[in-house]
């Protein structure tokens, strides 16, 4: 086989890059650039990437989860308003017993603190002018009635004319008409009871003198009571006469009863409440007159009243609030609210049936945020119309 002899070719760049150092020199600077370039984009594409991935999570972080609370789902209900106001206890009668006329007091038999019977003589002013005035008439009485005999037989026999027998029967029932004014004045000077009933203390002595102004005990009834209480004007509609109440009293766990009687013909402007007397059906002997009481009353249900716990509401400078849930948002509303048990509140306005009341977390939530039900306290009571329906 020949070989020919031809001589080897090679690029002039390669050549150069061979022969030449100075161009290795500038190729591989070139070369080096590029690896930069290559190497620097490489880094910027990926921090791009981790910056944005870092973006979503700082997003993430920022926006905290719906918070869980608890809430209460409305229905109507039938409740029963009870209110509890203050009372007295009253004798079913009382009087202060005054003398009808000044004298002094010969006699007096107030048993402090004892029970006396209606007319009992309690006390005895002094009566002896009087009775010298009544035994006066009584003697010109006498006179004057045979006097009017004797004229009487002479005008039978037209002895007289009728003229002077009319005067002197006239003297006769004027002296009569004299003595009955003296026994009146002389009974008014017995002090008696006017019932029967318990006294009080004394206010005076044997001896003193006393006028019609002058107080010398008191009595009460005590064997009847009544109960006098005051209830606000807005409840005037709702007692009626023959409702019963229940009351206790200081020193005492017992309850007793009473029915309503009457009340007040209108309501105390002052107060704006009007006052009810009701009669005791039951008897303690440690219920005196005047003694503090509690009474309860109680009042027709309401049957679709709109109930919601206690804690549920939120008391603000001017009014009421309470958080709905709609939506998963938190919703503000405002309220009015009606009476009160232990633990729930009625609420007349700013609620419907069916709404759903935010009951924990209240101090936390802010309004329009975001929050999610984590359990129906009154799942297990409100209609099963109801159950797992949320606004």
């Amino acid at each position: 086989m020949l070989l020919t002899s031809k001589p080897l070719r090679f690029s002039s760049t390669f050549t150069s890059l061979i022969f030449n150092p100075i161009a290795q020199r500038k190729h591989m600077r070139k070369l080096s650039v590029s690896l930069l370039l290559i190497t620097v984009l490489f880094f910027i594409a990926c921090g791009s990437k981790k910056n944005k991935i870092d973006a979503r999570q700082t997003t993430a972080a920022k926006t905290p989860p719906p918070m869980r609370v608890d809430a209460y789902i409305v229905h109507p209900e039938p409740f029963q308003e009870d209110i509890e106001v203050p009372g007295t206890i009253v004798a079913n009668e009382v009087a202060e017993i005054h003398p009808e006329v000044s004298g002094r007091i010969v006699q007096l038999n107030v048993a402090e603190g004892r029970y006396v019977g209606k007319g009992t003589l309690l006390a005895k002013l002094y009566d002896g002018d009087l009775r010298a005035q009544l035994n006066k008439l009584q003697v010109q009485l006498s006179i004057a009635q045979k006097t009017e005999e004797r004229q009487a037989q002479l005008l039978k026999i037209q002895g007289i004319s009728q003229q002077d027998y009319d005067l002197s029967l006239l003297q006769v029932n004027s002296l009569k008409a004299d003595i009955g004014i003296i026994r009146t004045t002389i009974s008014k000077t017995e002090v008696r009871a006017p019932f029967s009933g318990k006294l009080g203390l004394k206010a005076i002595s044997p001896g003193a003198y006393v006028t019609p102004a002058s107080v010398i005990a008191i009595i009460n009834q005590t064997d009847k009571l009544k109960l006098d209480f005051t209830i606000p004007e807005k409840y005037t509609d709702q007692v009626k006469t023959g409702q019963l109440v229940t009351f206790g009293f200081e020193g005492s766990d017992k309850k007793l009863g009473a029915k309503v009687i009457a009340t007040e013909s209108n309501v105390t402007e002052n107060t704006r409440s009007l006052v009810v007397r009701a009669m005791i059906t039951g008897k303690d002997d440690r219920l005196i007159p005047g003694a503090f009481a509690k009474v309860k009353l109680s009042f027709d249900p309401n049957p679709n009243a709109l109930l919601v716990p206690t804690q549920a509401v939120l008391p603000q400078a001017r009014g009421k609030k309470i958080i709905l849930y709609k939506g998963g948002t938190a919703v503000f509303a405002d309220i009015t609210t009606g009476v009160r048990d232990s633990s729930r509140v009625q609420v007349t306005e700013g609620i419907v049936a069916g709404d759903t009341v935010v009951v924990t977390g209240l101090l936390s939530v802010r309004p329009e945020a975001k929050i999610q039900i984590g359990r129906i306290v009154n799942a297990a009571s409100k209609p099963a119309s109801q159950t797992g329906k949320l606004n």
